[in-house]
């Protein structure tokens, strides 16, 4: 067994792991969030049929995502282990998995405007988006790929090219867009279509940027990633879709439960969803943060795995936790204290209701503040499960508490009690604390309190890969 590393090592490992994770992470929210200023300027039917649109991406793409997730805790225990030959079993069976589900979604996203339209949406806006999911669903092999790469990369500890990639693709698609949707430099002005293509180029080169770093640069040649491409490996593939398809499910579930929330706020009325949206946008800034040090968790959890290393499995996971929670009592003092100059950067300084929206918000940052260290603690519990490769029970765990709670609880105080916003964000407190709650006993209570060094799997067969 490897000798027992400090804390502050686990702490160093685990920034140096996930600083550039959360910087690409809120690079690409910083392009969502540029494509929706952009069409806010070209035209609110454009701009609602692109969010209709790329919601609809994003709930598939997340359910895809979980095969890309999988590949992370095998290639890190691998990694660890010194197994190249199963770090590239792992990696390209994620890769057939990805490509392989983007490729059935395809329909779906091609003639997805009769069925917006059969869940009530304007038959216009449905149409545009339709526009839109025609062009941009073709990205989602690429974005997909880029997935199965960030985690085969971090697993591996080289996160700062996933940072330096996003980062580029964040300012090729802002360059795109404008020009695109606008016609500016000489580009024809394609609106909601300029947005799809730009999103598409912006994925392609990203993935293929990706696909040029794993396989040429030299350390990393060894684990000769493409080679035999082709060649099925029935292990591999079972353990990626063993790993990855309660992932991706339980994903589902959380980002579900959000998306619920924001029909129950239009319910309430317009400017409590606008208040919503904006409130959202800065919990999600945060929990940016509390991602990033999860993915670090599973890497780190992955590689003690790997390395049989017990003791260092349970005193990585208590340095990740305890990083995660300071950062949430930072954003809770943030939420409490400065709520209104935070929403107020989403107004314009002439909006009539901008006194209205700034109150309604700076109550839903107060629920906010109340779900940060719930949020922190089920995200970190869901990195460190995955790291010890246990993802169905969480699966189990996160459909339960997010839809048999927390989904419930804000409707029955929000809308049945009438407590409105506040209430329906209160519902997403007590979701989102008892999976806390949950995940957590069961990282603690299962693997985290075994004795004795992990025994790696060393038992599958190498011959011809």
């Amino acid at each position: 067994m490897a000798h027992r590393v400090t804390y502050g090592k686990h702490a160093g490992a685990v920034l140096t792991l996930g600083l550039p994770l959360i910087g690409s992470h809120l690079a690409q929210m910083a392009l969502h969030v540029t494509d929706t200023i952009l069409l806010g300027w070209y035209s609110i039917e454009a701009l609602a049929a692109v969010v209709l649109g790329a919601t609809t991406f994003f709930v598939l793409f997340i359910l895809g995502s979980g095969f890309a997730q999988g590949v992370m805790p095998l290639v890190a225990q691998a990694g660890a282990a010194g197994d190249d030959v199963q770090v590239r079993r792992a990696t390209r069976m994620g890769l057939w998995l990805s490509i392989g589900y983007g490729v059935l979604i395809l329909p779906v996203l091609w003639f997805s405007g009769s069925a917006l339209r059969g869940l009530g949406q304007d038959p216009q806006v449905a149409g545009l988006a339709q526009d839109f999911l025609r062009i941009a669903g073709f990205g989602m092999v690429p974005a997909l790929t880029v997935m199965v790469l960030k985690s085969y990369l971090a697993a591996l500890q080289r996160t700062q090219v996933v940072l330096w990639v996003t980062i580029a693709g964040c300012v090729l698609n802002g360059a795109l867009a404008w020009a695109l949707i606008f016609g500016h430099w000489g580009a024809p002005e394609l609106g909601v279509r300029g947005a799809a293509i730009s999103s598409l180029v912006t994925q392609v080169v990203t993935a293929a940027l990706m696909l040029a770093y794993a396989a040429g640069f030299g350390p990393l040649r060894r684990y000769a990633l493409f080679h035999r491409f082709w060649r099925s490996d029935p292990r591999a593939l079972y353990q990626v879709w063993r790993l990855g398809w309660p992932i991706g499910l339980a994903g589902l579930a959380e980002s579900g439960l959000f998306s619920a929330s924001s029909v129950m706020m239009g319910w309430i009325g317009t400017r409590e969803l606008a208040a919503h949206g904006i409130a959202m946008e800065i919990a999600s800034i945060t929990f940016m943060v509390h991602l990033g040090l999860s993915n670090a968790a599973t890497v780190r959890a992955g590689r003690a795995i790997g390395e049989g290393d017990r003791v260092g499995l349970r005193d990585g996971a208590l340095v990740a936790i305890a990083l995660s929670g300071l950062f949430g009592l930072i954003a809770v003092a943030l939420f409490l204290s400065l709520p209104g100059p935070m929403i107020g950067l989403f107004l314009a300084s002439d909006e009539p209701d901008r006194a209205r929206l700034i109150a309604i918000g700076s109550g839903l940052l107060a629920m906010a503040a109340l779900f940060q260290l719930a949020d922190a603690a089920q995200v970190m519990a869901l990195g460190l499960l995955r790291g010890v490769q246990d993802t169905r029970v969480p699966m189990l765990i996160a459909i339960v508490g997010y839809w048999v709670v927390g989904a419930p609880s804000s409707y029955a105080i929000g809308i049945w009690l009438g407590y409105g916003g506040q209430g329906v964000w209160f519902g997403l407190v007590i979701g989102l604390a008892m999976v806390a709650i949950l995940l957590m006993t069961r990282f603690w209570g299962g693997a985290a309190r075994q004795v004795g060094p992990v025994v790696p799997d060393t038992t599958i067969a190498r011959a011809g890969f």
